[in-house]
């Protein structure tokens, strides 16, 4: 886990000047800091440091992340709406409209403070869910809004330790389940490890103890065969004519103890401790390299892995194998430097500031992002924070299975999910129009539960009835539970409203007869 580092002014600067030339961008980017200090003047943290310490660090952060200058005056001045007499209209006039933006979006993602007492547990749920909801939709309005809020985070984990035991482990517990995964999903390792590995520490604090000691114990064996494996590996890489860069891996604490929680497994058996990166100037060197390292160590059965034809969600792409060597297993990964760069900043590599360059991230990432523009239509469209919250945990965070459109478009669906679900994922009409499946060229039931590589097609009909009740048995994303939902409520309150316009003209009609009747 990194501890945390003492930033200056002359540091970050020094740092802002490696990728920004501009002398103009420059001064604007010191001018923010400077507002941001005089703004905060006399504020402390609890730790006891000047409050300026904090913004300092997170556009620190995003600067190691080459974000782009608008972003980076965002994270000096993200606080200043919030805890100075600073308006929107003073950012306006100050830094630009598109600063002064991303800063209400960071500013709007909430500050709730539960102070309730246990009865309130459901009203605290609520207002948990509603307030996730509000950072979803200012992300769905510039994604780099979330980007300046996990800096936030990551500094706010990092300086955990002055605050009390009771809001460490629900900052921790907050950061694992919303801030961690939304980082894995934006590509981000390097932040994902850190704020897992810091909240693991505050919620599991033996367990993150004992785990970080065996791999403390036995980093000099693994770091000699790494050794020896990276000479063979060269030696092999050279003999081939390859141009290369070797280098090993880290496994982060919390994925140590994930992967021995998930799979059952003890600690010597989890495999890519020992691993291996290669990088290498092209694609075709990547698939050329694999099959060397094939031909010369025997690799083990299904641990192949191709994600750089079929890239993750969130962008990654890599060959992975693993291999028997020296009676050890090891898992290699081979990958160009652009692809390293993405496994490492994820979308963030993307938005590398280039001089007089236009950035629409929010764009870029839509386009590249299947999933982000999948919750950005669902959080727009929904009314319910829970219903926004549940697809962002449920759907989102634990897509793990990755199926094709005919078109050999990738559609990432959790574990256990069925056709509908993928129906719905495609278009609310072709789920509600659906009427049967085929995955593989075979018809299959609605039931099937979908694997990784099958291609699906859905059958639809205009003539379709559309869902009924046991559907919401057929599904196991809540993206599709809350279509099927919407549709059943809205066709019992038209069916409602049509009994009751009968009943009031069946009942004016006899009102009418009555007093003809009595005329």
């Amino acid at each position: 886990m990194t501890s945390e580092p003492v930033y200056s002014i002359d540091a970050f600067m020094d740092q802002i000047h490696g990728y920004i030339k501009d002398t103009h961008t420059i001064e604007h980017i010191r001018h923010a800091y400077q507002y941001a200090k005089t703004h905060h003047e006399g504020q402390k943290r609890q730790s006891g440091e000047p409050y300026i310490t904090h913004p300092l660090a997170v556009a620190f952060t995003l600067s190691e992340y080459k974000t782009d200058p608008t972003t980076i005056i965002a994270g000096l001045l993200h606080d200043v709406l919030e805890d100075t007499p600073a308006t929107y209209e003073d950012i306006k006039e100050a830094f630009g409209e598109p600063v002064a933006l991303l800063i209400e979006g960071v500013t709007k993602l909430g500050q709730y403070q539960y102070k309730g007492t246990l009865e309130d547990e459901e009203e605290k749920l609520a207002a948990q869910a509603k307030n996730y909801q509000k950072m979803l939709l200012a992300m769905a309005k510039d994604i780099r809004v979330i980007v300046v809020k996990l800096a936030d985070r990551l500094h706010n984990m990092r300086t955990l330790d002055f605050m009390d035991e009771a809001k460490q482990k629900r900052i921790a517990k907050e950061t694992l389940d919303i801030y961690a995964p939304l980082a894995h999903r934006l590509g981000m390792y390097v932040m994902k490890a850190e704020l897992e590995d810091t909240s693991f520490k505050y919620l599991e604090p033996n367990q993150y103890r004992q785990i970080a000691q065996m791999i403390s114990d036995t980093k000099n064996e693994r770091e000699n065969d790494l050794t020896m494996m990276q000479t063979n590996l060269e030696y092999l890489l050279r003999e081939n004519k390859f141009e290369y860069d070797v280098k090993g891996r880290v496994k982060n604490i919390y994925s140590v103890y994930k992967k021995m929680q998930s799979r059952d497994k003890e600690f010597e058996e989890i495999f890519d401790l020992l691993a291996l990166r290669v990088i290498l100037p092209s694609i075709e060197n990547c698939y050329s390299a694999i099959g060397v390292v094939h031909s010369k160590w025997t690799p083990i059965p299904n641990r192949f892995k191709d994600y750089i034809a079929m890239p993750k969600p969130n962008l990654y792409q890599s060959l992975h194998t693993s291999i028997i060597a020296n009676g050890k297993i090891y898992e290699i990964q081979i990958r160009t430097q652009e692809m390293d760069d993405i496994a490492e900043y994820g979308i963030a590599a993307h938005w590398a500031y280039k001089e007089n360059a236009t950035l629409a991230m929010t764009e870029t990432t839509t386009q590249k992002l299947k999933w982000y523009s999948d919750l950005v239509e669902f959080t727009e469209e929904s009314k319910s924070g829970e219903e926004v919250l549940d697809l962002l945990k449920e759907d989102i965070f634990n897509s793990n299975v990755y199926v094709f459109t005919p078109d050999g478009d990738i559609i990432d669906l959790p574990k256990g999910a069925m056709p509908l679900d993928f129906a719905f994922r495609i278009h609310t009409e072709v789920g509600l129009k659906s009427v049967g499946a085929i995955v593989n060229q075979k018809i299959v039931p609605l039931e099937y539960k979908l694997q990784t590589g099958d291609i699906v097609k859905m059958k639809t009909s205009k003539q379709s009835f559309g869902p009924n009740d046991n559907w919401l048995k057929l599904v196991k994303t809540s993206n599709a539970r809350s279509k099927i939902k919407n549709y059943l409520n809205k066709k019992r309150r038209d069916e409602l409203i049509a009994i009751g316009k009968e009943d009031f003209t069946a009942r004016t009609h006899q009102a009418s007869l009555h007093r003809d009747f009595h005329r």
